[in-house]
C-alpha cells in the first residue's frame, strides 16, 4: 500500500483560479459601472435600458457564478479521504 500525505492539498491550477476570479469580476464591474447603463434607450418591450440591463445581469451573474464554481472544482483537485480502517491507528 502507498503512503499518502493527508495533511497537504494537491497543487491548484492557478490559471483556472484566475479565470474563475475574472468570471466573478465581470458582473461586479458591469453593475457598478452605472454611467454605462443609466439611460432610457434602447427600450426592450417598453422597458427602459436601465431596467432590462440590470434584470439581464441577474441571469448572467448566476451563469458566471456557476461557471466560476465549476472552474474552481476543476482547478483544485479533491483528494479522497482515507477510510479509518486503512490508516494506522484509526478508530472503527
Amino acid at each position: 500500500m502507498t503512503e499518502t500525505d493527508d495533511t497537504t492539498a494537491p497543487p491548484a491550477n492557478r490559471g483556472l483560479l484566475a479565470l474563475a476570479g475574472v468570471l466573478l469580476l465581470i458582473p461586479l464591474v458591469a453593475i457598478l459601472w452605472v454611467p454605462f447603463y443609466a439611460r432610457d434607450t434602447p427600450r426592450l418591450g417598453g422597458f427602459p435600458f436601465f431596467f432590462w440591463y440590470q434584470f439581464a445581469w441577474v441571469f448572467l451573474c448566476a451563469a458566471a457564478t456557476f461557471a466560476a464554481y465549476k472552474l474552481v472544482l476543476k482547478a483544485r483537485p479533491h483528494r479522497p479521504m482515507s477510510r479509518p480502517d486503512e490508516t494506522d491507528g484509526g478508530d472503527r
